[in-house]
């Protein structure tokens, strides 16, 4: 237990919101939509950040501590491991902030009342297991996506050190981060689509359209072809890159930090 410490917790949680927030206001400015609309959307984003990356990043990063003593003894198969399960017990914990947070930005201008009423709607209506709907490839995707980002991004940091090109800069942590969102994306777009659809599906007449990722997987492929399991992954990926980019940077000055 001597290695456990709450730095990597809230310094990820910390740099989480930061790099939701910073990624946020960069979308808004792209498209150029109305300020009270974004702000209102911002809550639940920043919620479930909060929540999930503090998890994720703490979990993590005691892991790797716990398994190796000495950071350049990590190896791929090390981090991807401490990948899955942070991932994975991050994104079940904080799954009720992420419904809420795909709740309220599906309903766009039609949303009504604050992040709380949403939240409690959505327990009066569908009971707990509403706020934990879709947490199985809620875990899945998680598992992808940190699994895959956080190894890459470290192993590139590690190797472009090591190779002496380039020391412990802003700028390796700019193209560590680079590759990982572009390496996260490519992985995890698949069962990012379903996901998002098996949170915004309701019960109808007792039965419900997808009954499971596989499922919702088969049945985006069969119905719509193999691409469409990709919709979306060019705004994925312009999404995913500036966040992981502004996370580590921010992320890796924190550690700085003397605390």
């Amino acid at each position: 237990m001597a290695n456990l410490n709450w730095k990597p917790f809230v310094f990820g949680g910390m740099a989480s919101i930061v790099a939701e927030f910073g990624d946020f206001m960069l979308i808004r400015t792209l498209i150029n939509v109305l300020v009270c609309h974004c702000m209102d959307l911002i809550s639940p984003a920043l919620l479930r950040q909060a929540s999930y990356g503090t998890i994720k990043i703490g979990t993590y990063n005691t892991l790797k501590k716990l398994i190796v003593s000495r950071p350049e003894d990590e190896t791929m198969v090390i981090n991807v491991f401490c990948g899955v399960v942070s991932g994975v017990l991050s994104s079940s914990l904080a799954n009720p902030t992420d419904v809420l947070k795909i709740r309220m930005q599906a309903q766009g201008s039609l949303l009504q009342g604050s992040m709380m009423s949403n939240f409690i709607n959505i327990y009066q209506t569908e009971g707990t297991r509403g706020l934990w709907r879709g947490v199985i490839p809620t875990a899945q995707r998680a598992a992808i996506v940190v699994g895959v980002e956080l190894p890459v991004y470290d192993i590139t940091k590690k190797h472009l050190i090591l190779s002496g090109l380039m020391g412990d800069t802003v700028f390796t942590h700019f193209i560590s981060s680079f590759t990982c969102g572009l390496a996260g994306a490519l992985a995890s777009n698949p069962v990012d689509v379903v996901r998002t659809r098996m949170m915004n599906q309701r019960v109808l007449a007792g039965n419900l359209l997808y009954k499971g990722t596989l499922d919702g997987l088969m049945q985006t492929w069969k119905n719509e072809g193999f691409f469409a399991l990709y919709k979306g992954f060019w705004p994925n990926w312009l999404r995913l890159g500036p966040w992981n980019i502004i996370f580590f940077i921010t992320f890796e000055q924190l550690k700085k930090l003397s605390l």
